[in-house]
């Protein structure tokens, strides 16, 4: 089991593309602990704690350090996962340092080219701002840190500049040249290129087949190495190891606090209050899969069911539902139809690409 919280929902940042910065209207609502406590002690061997926001350095550094005091005194082997913008460690490092250098913590960050994201002032967080924060980084705690940049229409052409920004933040020492390496592991910094879901101020989610045709790209530049989703990609239709958003079955093993306490196993889902889970009546023994229980999230169209980007193009129930929702499906299926045989030929197999099928007409 791994889980996310979320502490709170108040952030620095003014994202335009994030739900936290339509939906942080209870900013003073704060994650209590008790909740926290009770699921490790329902679920003892969870892996991970995964932090998101808001953003998680809008609370105090005591807020994790009472979570490190409960894992270690109950001997719980979970590490802890902070996903932030870094700008308030950036600013003031030794309030932060002790904290991002305990055993259990680990740091991801965000970044990306386009304007999107938006400091506190509502001026643009720059590639020299990520830099400053990357640079505090490696200076306090030894390492550059991994990021997520969320990939919206209005910055999908400086997509793989993104994952460039990361080879040159492994110091660009490792060759780009043959497609052999391309499966391997992560080389240094690892950039995440996330397609932006339709949550909060993002009020339309971005097309799969774009990103994947984005991927594609990826690893025909040799970039791989340096962009996990596009890694995932080239082992998902071979039936490799896949996490979000490739898992389908992720409320099988993930759940989610909002700030008041409310439960989900998706923290999508979780962003758009749908799908809650009792969390009194799974804390007494009982468990829940709301997502797979609903048929609607299963897939996008019938014929999903015999074509071989069935994985890939239904890996994400959230993603299902935001494209019925918004009358993508379609638009999605066309698009990823026409790049169907290279992700084929990426994984290794010899599949033939079905034909693309209106299931309008």
């Amino acid at each position: 089991m791994d889980l996310i919280i979320k502490p709170t929902e108040l952030c620095n940042f003014k994202c335009t593309f994030c739900s936290s910065t339509k939906i942080a209207e209870h900013g003073k609502i704060v994650l209590d602990h008790d909740y926290i406590f009770r699921f490790l002690k329902r679920y003892p061997h969870t892996n991970t704690i995964i932090v998101n926001g808001g953003d998680p350095l809008m609370m105090d550094p005591d807020y994790y350090w009472r979570i490190i005091d409960h894992l270690e005194e109950n001997n719980y082997q979970a590490s802890i996962s902070l996903t932030t913008n870094l700008w308030p460690f950036a600013v003031k490092p030794r309030k932060w340092a002790p904290l991002f250098n305990h055993d259990r913590i680990g740091i991801t960050t965000s970044f990306q080219y386009g304007g999107g994201r938006l400091k506190g002032d509502y001026t643009e967080f720059t590639e020299e701002d990520f830099w400053f924060c990357s640079n505090q980084m490696l200076e306090y705690c030894g390492y550059r840190p991994d990021f997520i940049a969320v990939i919206v229409p209005e910055n999908a052409d400086r997509a793989i500049k993104n994952v460039e920004l990361a080879y040159k933040m492994s110091d660009g020492k490792e060759p780009k040249d043959t497609f052999e390496r391309l499966s391997k592991e992560k080389k240094g910094v690892e950039c995440k290129l996330n397609y932006a879901m339709a949550s909060g101020e993002q009020e339309k989610p971005f097309l799969k087949g774009d990103i994947y045709k984005t991927y594609v790209e990826i690893y025909k530049q040799g970039l791989a190495p340096w962009e996990f989703n596009t890694r995932q990609m080239a082992t998902r239709l071979r039936g490799g190891l896949t996490l979000c958003p490739l898992q389908r079955s992720c409320d099988e093993g993930i759940r989610a606090f909002n700030p008041g306490g409310d439960y989900y196993s998706c923290g999508a889902f979780g962003d758009d209050m749908d799908k809650s889970i009792d969390f009194e009546r799974e804390m007494k023994g009982e468990f829940f899969t709301p997502l797979q229980d609903d048929f609607s999230l299963n897939q996008m169209k019938q014929s999903c069911s015999t074509c071989p980007m069935f994985q890939i193009c239904n890996g994400c129930r959230k993603t299902v539902k935001d494209y019925k929702e918004h009358g993508l499906v379609e638009q999605h299926c066309k698009k990823m139809k026409s790049i169907a045989k290279d992700i084929i030929d990426i994984n290794g197999l010899d599949w033939e690409v079905t034909p693309y099928v209106d299931e309008r007409i």
